[in-house]
């Protein structure tokens, strides 16, 4: 979590982003209401570098450049940023020096993803299986797209809330049955002898995963991109893609299970980004929850902490807003005080 500076007291407007790997989301927020309009979704492979596809937003949109806040998808802790999954790469104070910026905000976007957890309503998250949340206790945010984003939510005593980024899409993968140990020594010729979670749960995982089963049952297939293989899942009409997003499921499983042991996360583990919500009808009838369960000793524990897949739209976009408004309330309340 990083911000080049701080934030002051802005009325009015400001635009907010979601640079994801494929796309990059901009919306105007009202700072008084804290309501999204003006969205638009740019794809990032159309634009030299972000200055280019703020400015294409100005123009399109009509909306003026000051106060800006971004998620994007790789670390953000300092000066310099250099997107993973992405050419893009900046200076944050450069970016803000050259547009002319009142106040440019830079988070990770599963510190965003984190933050937006408190924005949600019910009809905004989906259930998977039994648990029982508690809301002051810490939660968990992962999300499967052009990678594996992975954030968790703090309380803190006053009641603020804090997001903790982190990595963990790259941690290493961990096969658990025969299957999975054919589809690891396949993937680690592929990728140089590791294999990270990232490399099997997101879009190009399901792809990987596609080739990979392809392969353990000797029937040889093309490649395929992540949403034909999707919708051929759902329609039923190919065995491979079928077993391919089982799979993608099962795993998702261990990895979430994990998370939730890492931070006792007893606030609930949540699913958001591009390829679950697409998949969901199968998620119900997968190995998902019982693979997430499935902790040996501390299985209990796992079984009492609830999953559930974020349905709302934006949420990236939200949740950087939420962000901006407690850094809003904070130094509105220094300045009371003072």
């Amino acid at each position: 979590m990083v911000s080049s500076e701080h934030t002051p007291i802005i009325d009015g407007f400001a635009v907010v982003a979601d640079i994801g790997g494929t796309n990059a989301r901009f919306g105007r927020i009202n700072l008084e209401t804290f309501e999204l309009d003006r969205i638009q979704v740019f794809p990032c492979a159309d634009y030299l570098n972000l200055t280019d596809a703020m400015i294409a937003y100005r123009e399109q949109q009509d909306v003026p450049l000051e106060h800006v806040a971004i998620a994007i998808a790789c670390p953000a802790e300092s000066d310099s940023i250099q997107m993973t999954n992405h050419h893009w790469q900046f200076s944050v104070q450069g970016t803000k020096r050259a547009l002319g910026l009142k106040s440019f905000i830079v988070l990770n976007d599963f510190a965003a993803a984190a933050m937006s957890l408190v924005t949600l309503d019910k009809k905004e998250q989906k259930k998977i299986g039994g648990g029982h949340k508690h809301d002051d206790a810490p939660k968990a945010v992962l999300g499967a797209g052009t990678g594996l984003g992975v954030g968790h939510l703090i309380t803190l005593p006053n009641g603020d809330v804090m997001p903790l980024p982190g990595e963990g899409g790259h941690a290493d993968w961990a096969p658990l049955n025969e299957k999975e140990w054919a589809i690891y020594e396949f993937l680690s010729h592929r990728f140089e002898g590791r294999v990270s979670a990232e490399r099997v749960l997101s879009g190009p995982g399901l792809e990987n995963l596609y080739q990979a089963i392809a392969a353990y049952h000797d029937r040889p297939v093309p490649p395929l991109r992540a949403k034909t293989i999707g919708a051929r899942a759902l329609s039923g009409c190919d065995a491979i893609a079928v077993e391919a997003v089982e799979q993608f499921f099962a795993s998702l499983g261990s990895f979430a299970g994990n998370l939730a042991l890492t931070l006792n996360t007893r606030g609930g583990v949540y699913i958001g980004g591009g390829v679950v919500p697409k998949l969901l009808p199968m998620m119900a009838n997968s190995e998902f929850r019982a693979r997430f369960e499935q902790k040996g000793r501390f299985c209990n524990l796992a079984e009492s902490i609830p999953c559930y897949v974020i349905t709302a739209e934006h949420a990236g976009m939200r949740g950087v807003a939420q962000y901006l408004k407690q850094r809003l309330q904070h130094r509105a309340q220094r300045k009371q005080t003072a």
